[in-house]
Order: structure tokens, then C-alpha cells, then sequence
């Protein structure tokens, strides 16, 4: 199994934070870079762009959202290389502030790719990751304030050591219904369908990230949550602080972790600094 290269993918890596991500991981990392996108031209034009820099990334399709698409990739990658060295899930979505769209409609395409989706990349990828692997989940500070404007009740049970992955798979659920039933603020939810989201993908992480400590302790697969603050992108708009080089940067930084590293594992991380939970 030596024999194989070494390889990161990058989800909905063909513009904005991803793109950097992968531009990066090109230049700092020691094997081949995979860029995924859901649309195979704009994800091929996004390589094209990165050759004419003078890097090689590789491309191959991936709908987060379509679980057939997601096994191709695994499928590709226990193949090529015998597994993965490094994953970061970056694809996701979210509406403007001022977009028209109702809020049901809103929780539940945001929480369809943003954490269920996720979710599914997780599920196929994390068996096929190697020693010493590296995940990163992209989230966002968002999913903080999200978490403190719930009710305490709420902030308990995602706050619980002892949440299962299932118990949190029922809650996002439940956030959805109740916003289908136009209840989810008496039943202490926040009104942002975003925020709940990323809250979701921050506490998944924890407990995958246990769960590796737990059943492959000795391949020090670090896994780890980050926000990469607010950037210019296509879904931030123009008001974001941070040009797309800054908030790739912390994604980076975990994906690019050494060998020998046994933390951050299960954290939250903005700026390189683990966040309080």
C-alpha cells in the first residue's frame, strides 16, 4: 500500500474560500490535490486557472448532496490511492439576508447541504482515511451564536458530551419540522437557518472526532471544526472582512497539521485558536 501517492480533496473547491483551499494545499502539500465540484465545467475551468499558476490539481465531480456521487468519489479514491490523506468539506450554501425565499424553505435546503450532506461525505470518506489523516469541516462562528440564542435546554443537549451522532441527526431534523410548522422560535430555535447549520457541523465534528479517539485511536487521525471568518465571497457578498487567501488560511493550517501533532482534535478553531464550546 506504500506505493500510492498521497492525495487532499477539497469539496466545492471551484471558487471562493474552497478554491483558495486548494490553491494552497497545491503549493504546501506532498502528494496529489483533488478539487471537486458539483458542475464538472466550472470545476474544470477552476483547474485550468490553477495550472496557468503553474499547479497541478486534479479535478473529479462531486454533488455533495447526491449520495451516488459521493460513493463515485470514494470509490475513485480507494482506487487511485488506496484511501485519503486529507479531506476538507467546504461545500455548503446559504441565503442572502435579504433573500424572499420562506424560512421552512430556507431551514431545510440550508440543513439539506450544509449538515445532512456533510454528514453523507463523512460517513463514505472517514472509513478511507489513513494514519495520521486530516479532516476539516468548514463552520462558522455563526453556528456559536446559533447555539446562544437557543434555549437552555437546547444549549444542554448540544453541549452534552454523551450526544449521539443520531440524537443530533433528530434535533436538525426537528429544527427543520418545526420551522416547516412555523414553531421553531416557541420551541427555542434561532431564526437562522444558517447558523443552526453550521451549529450542527460544529457538534457532528465533536463527535466524530470522539469516535475516532475511541475505535482508531492509534492512526492519529486528527479531525477538527473551523470558522474562517467572514470572507468576500460569492456567499458572504462584498461586505465580508477577509479577502478569500485569509479565510483559507486556518483550513489550511489543520489540513496541513504534522504527523507527529495530537491536537487540536474535536475543536472548533478561528485564526489558528481553539474556541471555547
Amino acid at each position: 500500500m506504500s506505493s500510492y501517492s498521497r492525495v487532499a480533496l477539497v469539496t466545492g473547491a471551484n471558487k471562493g474560500i474552497g478554491f483558495a483551499i486548494a490553491r494552497e494545499l497545491c503549493r504546501h502539500f506532498s502528494g496529489d490535490v483533488v478539487l471537486t465540484a458539483r458542475d464538472t465545467a466550472r470545476g474544470q475551468a477552476a483547474v485550468q486557472q490553477l495550472q496557468a499558476e503553474g499547479l497541478s490539481p486534479r479535478f473529479h465531480q462531486l454533488d455533495i448532496n447526491d449520495p451516488q456521487s459521493i460513493r463515485a468519489l470514494r470509490d475513485f479514491l480507494r482506487k487511485e490511492y488506496g484511501g485519503l490523506n486529507v479531506l476538507v468539506n467546504n461545500a455548503g450554501i446559504a441565503f442572502k439576508t435579504n433573500d424572499p425565499t420562506p424560512f421552512d424553505v430556507q431551514a431545510e435546503k440550508t440543513l439539506k447541504t450544509n449538515f445532512f450532506a456533510t454528514r453523507n461525505v463523512c460517513a463514505e470518506l472517514l472509513p478511507i482515511m489513513k494514519p495520521h489523516g486530516r479532516v476539516v469541516n468548514i463552520s462558522s462562528l455563526q453556528g456559536s451564536r446559533a447555539l446562544e440564542h437557543c434555549s437552555q435546554e437546547l444549549q444542554e443537549r448540544f453541549r452534552c458530551d454523551t450526544l449521539t451522532e443520531d440524537d443530533l441527526v433528530d434535533l436538525m431534523k426537528k429544527f427543520v419540522e418545526d420551522a416547516r410548522n412555523e414553531v421553531h422560535e416557541r420551541e427555542g430555535w434561532p431564526s437562522s437557518a444558517y447558523g443552526v447549520s453550521k451549529l450542527g457541523v460544529t457538534v457532528l465534528s465533536r463527535i466524530l472526532a470522539r469516535r475516532l479517539q475511541e475505535t482508531r485511536s492509534g492512526d492519529r487521525i486528527l479531525l477538527n471544526a473551523c470558522c474562517p471568518g467572514w470572507v468576500k465571497t460569492d456567499m458572504a457578498g462584498e461586505q465580508g472582512t477577509r479577502t478569500v487567501e485569509e479565510g483559507a488560511e486556518t483550513p489550511v493550517y489543520l489540513a496541513l497539521l504534522p504527523p507527529d501533532a495530537t491536537e487540536p482534535h474535536g475543536q472548533l478553531v478561528r485564526d489558528r485558536v481553539v474556541q471555547t464550546w
